[in-house]
């Protein structure tokens, strides 16, 4: 329900003209992302769990990284979303960079995760919505492997 709300209140924001995207990312943000290596990838690769708290309430991610045909991807879902795959990966310094779009009522809507390794088994992070219509932070952990 309150993944829903999120989704309702970017596509709000979205009509009512949004705010641009300089405006809402950090300046380290900005920097031009470079592709990825498997090795620079290795501490985010797995599954994570993401947790936030936006303008519309809390939201949960389940959030899969992996390596595949020497490429990093991913695979993000929640709740209300269904499983989007994720191709658009790369780095800014030491930030992971996933871009994706996902369908919202036949609207696109384009969304930004950047993620920053935290301490151990953690990253930090903020999804970016409709370039800046809406932000959220987030923090995640990862789970343990399976046996």
């Amino acid at each position: 329900m309150r993944r829903s709300v999120v989704i309702a209140a970017v596509v709000g924001i979205l009509m009512a003209g949004g705010v641009s995207r300089a405006a809402a990312m950090p300046q380290a943000a900005q920097a031009a992302p470079q592709q990825i290596s498997a090795a620079d990838a290795a501490p985010f690769l797995g599954d994570w769990v993401l947790t936030g708290e936006g303008q519309q309430g809390p939201a949960t991610f389940n959030l899969n990284l992996k390596v595949d045909g020497g490429k990093v991807v991913g695979v993000i879902s929640s709740d209300q979303q269904a499983a989007t795959t994720i191709t658009d990966v790369t780095k800014n310094d030491k930030s992971l960079l996933l871009r994706y779009s996902f369908d919202y009522n036949g609207m696109a809507i384009q969304t930004e995760l950047t993620l920053t390794p935290a301490e151990e088994g953690k990253v930090t992070g903020t999804f970016d919505f409709a370039s800046g219509a809406y932000v959220m932070n987030v923090t995640g952990t990862k789970k343990p492997a399976a046996k």
